[in-house]
């Protein structure tokens, strides 16, 4: 049977109550994306065996196959594939392996089973048990009436590898299209002139698609297209992707499916055998904890000072009184005495600093929003003001800030 469309149904009244951050959706959706199936609609439902059959039902009208996720546990409100088996009519039945499989792997732990562990080897009549190789509760594959229902655990660290290796093989060869995505992310152009600028491309672009996403400190467009193959697909988003790059927003273009941009300072500074250090007033050590955040850091990342008041900037960091005094610490001058006391207290090759007006309140005459950006090193040194709306919370701006520098590291290397 082909498969063209997906609803996906996540189950627990944990999540409605936001006491558990929902990520399953987000990746199923991408995953599901890649096979070229669409998804039309995701939902929460609770743990209510009356509302949850509603919501299969009506899922199942609409499209070729719904995904739930969650209720697959021991407890008496895992109701998940009881709830499915009554709605199509299947009984359930104990699958023996199952049984032992979970029977064995409470023994390995030196633990006994309790009687309601069992309930995870129930599967619906007819359905596919699909192995649970990092939990206890087995997912389930089901087709009836030209409908595909798949059910998986709750846990991301069980979800993911179980769709990944039983579920994502088989909706394979249920699809004709492969949907091929291409994100390019950009900085120092808001989401509305980024659109302005493109509106035509837009909607002149039906197949691949462009579309503008915004992201707090960038803005992403995002590249579809749906093809017989993948490789036809890669033709279809590349010349697009040309069109966009040799537009007015070309130049704000600073990456092309990059999760963040710490980690393309990370990958791009390794690839020269550069060492980086930062210097941070306003963000108090975010720059540095983004850049620690990606695995191999330390080969790029020598250390940080977080200079908050005056003293400390001309302590650690060399930044003279005179500066301070005419310009103060939110100023062009400071920025870059502050990159290049860094760079030459860690010896690193490149220095960097953040200093700025989080606000609400401001200690200096610039507005709340203001951030200056300096760049050092044995070549020369350079700052850039960046302005953020002092509409924005404190927390925005020091994370726009960090952004922006990290933007500032990557095309200082690309002009080396």
């Amino acid at each position: 049977m082909k498969i063209k469309n997906a609803e996906i149904l996540c189950v627990g009244t944990e999540l409605l109550l936001g006491e558990v951050v929902n990520t399953n959706t987000a990746f199923l959706g991408r995953e599901l994306a890649r096979l070229g199936i669409s998804v039309y609609r995701t939902a929460v439902v609770g743990d209510n065996s009356s509302r949850l059959s509603d919501a299969i039902s009506e899922a199942m009208a609409n499209a070729d196959l719904v995904i739930l996720t969650g209720g697959l546990g021991p407890t008496y409100d895992d109701l998940t594939k009881e709830t499915v088996a009554s709605l199509l009519g299947l009984p359930m039945v104990r699958d023996a392996e199952i049984l032992r499989e979970i029977e064995g792997h409470f023994a390995s732990m030196g633990q006994k089973m309790t009687e309601n562990n069992a309930k995870q080897a129930d599967i619906p009549l007819h359905s596919i048990a699909l192995p649970n190789e990092t939990g206890t509760a087995p997912g389930i594959y089901v087709e009836k009436d030209s409908k595909v229902l798949v059910l998986l655990p709750g846990p991301p660290f069980e979800n993911k590898p179980m769709f990944e290796k039983y579920v994502a093989p088989r909706l394979r060869l249920c699809s004709d299209a492969t949907l091929v995505s291409h994100n390019l992310h950009l900085m120092g152009i808001s989401e509305s002139e980024a659109e302005t600028r493109l509106i035509d491309l837009m909607r002149s672009s039906e197949n691949p698609t462009l579309a503008p996403y915004a992201k707090e400190g960038e803005v992403r467009l995002r590249i579809t297209a749906s093809a017989p193959s993948e490789e036809m697909g890669e033709k279809m988003c590349r010349e697009l992707m040309d069109a966009v790059y040799a537009s007015s927003v070309g130049e704000f273009i600073y990456a092309v499916n990059c999760d963040e941009p710490e980690a393309l300072v990370i990958r791009e500074m390794a690839a020269r055998s550069l060492t980086l250090a930062v210097a941070e007033s306003c963000t108090g050590g975010y720059l540095g904890k983004r850049l620690t955040d990606v695995p191999g850091a330390s080969a790029v990342f020598l250390g940080g000072a977080i200079t908050y008041s005056n003293e400390m900037k001309m302590k650690m960091l060399g930044v003279s009184a005179e500066t301070l005094e005419k310009h103060s610490a939110v100023s062009e001058q400071t920025a870059k005495e502050m990159a290049r006391g860094v760079r030459e207290l860690t010896g690193a090759d490149i220095g960097v600093s953040v200093t700025g007006e989080a606000g609400p309140s401001c200690e200096t005459q610039n507005p709340a929003g203001t951030v200056f950006i300096g760049i050092s090193s044995a070549d020369g040194e350079s700052a850039v003001r960046l302005t953020v709306s002092s509409r924005r919370p404190r927390e925005y701006v020091r994370k726009v800030a960090t952004s922006r520098a990290l933007r500032e590291i990557i095309d200082f290397l690309r002009k080396k």
